[in-house]
């Protein structure tokens, strides 16, 4: 059974606007969101999301629609508008270099990586930091996470690898039980031909950046861009000496890591941690 539409008010904003001329393309071509959906290789509950303007339609997504419905620049232009309208400027760079990216390597301090999040971790963090955020703001922020994880679903993968730190894996973000699923949806990426994750124990007493975030952004002509982020700023380096500079930190860090293999029986360890102190 098809969706119910949603009516949207266009003029409200460029992604409200996207979604209704999604829609109208769509439904006077005479397309079900189940043949869109295998022409874009985009799976139908996401673009249900973005028609009725409750996801983002992050890239190569506007290329593919404008490609199917022959819209010349029509949908990749309203993208370059939702991105000004929605997007915190200093991640605008790094999203539009993810996208695009062969490779992603990726280290997380305190946090599970975005793009292997869970809805109800992301959320959980979401009230945490945003606490004067009303219901708009946070389904805004959590559409634009949900979108970005696409990349690891679409028809081209990039490779991607995260170190993150043990710490990571104890803290309770949302509680136990949310600690439980998210665990548990990090294992099926953390040995597989396209996705790796290690984890830096306490064990190992330092190690290269130990705080904040940082991604590496491999490009398909193999140039490589270095986006950190901290408490209260982020920022994309491209020059080659802060570039070579991280990518020596990060291999240290993998090197100072579990193997993949260890760090999927220490994910394990501490879900059991998690359900029993859910479950005392």
């Amino acid at each position: 059974m098809s969706p119910t539409p949603r009516e949207l008010k266009p003029s409200s904003s460029a992604r409200a606007l996207f979604g209704a001329e999604l829609r109208r393309l769509r439904v006077t071509a005479a397309m079900s969101l189940d043949r869109l959906a295998d022409i874009v290789n985009y799976s139908k509950s996401h673009l249900h999301g973005v028609e009725v303007a409750e996801r983002l339609p992050l890239p190569p997504l506007p290329e593919k629609l404008d490609v199917t419905f022959d819209t010349g620049e029509l949908f990749t232009g309203l993208w370059e508008v939702i991105k000004r309208e929605r997007t915190p400027k200093r991640f605008d760079h790094c999203l539009e270099l993810e996208a695009k990216a062969a490779r992603i390597q990726e280290y997380g301090a305190s946090l599970v990586p975005g793009l292997l999040q869970t809805r109800a971790y992301f959320e959980a963090l979401c009230r945490a930091v945003h606490q004067d955020a009303d219901q708009e703001k946070l389904d805004d922020l959590l559409a634009a996470r949900l979108s970005r994880q696409e990349i690891l679903r679409g028809d081209n993968p990039p490779d991607f690898w995260a170190v993150i730190d043990e710490a990571v894996l104890r803290r309770a973000v949302g509680g136990h039980a949310v600690m439980c699923e998210q665990l548990t949806a990090l294992l099926p990426y953390v040995n597989t031909a396209r996705t790796t994750i290690q984890v830096v124990p306490f064990t190992h007493n330092d190690y290269p950046i130990m705080s904040g975030t940082l991604i590496l952004l491999t490009l398909p002509d193999g140039s490589t861009a270095v986006y950190e982020e901290g408490d209260e700023n982020g920022e994309v380096f491209e020059d080659q000496q802060t570039v070579n500079r991280r990518v020596r930190q990060y291999d240290r860090m993998k090197a100072c890591a579990l193997s993949p293999g260890a760090s999927a029986s220490f994910i394990e360890a501490a879900i059991e941690d998690h359900r029993h102190a859910s479950h005392p």
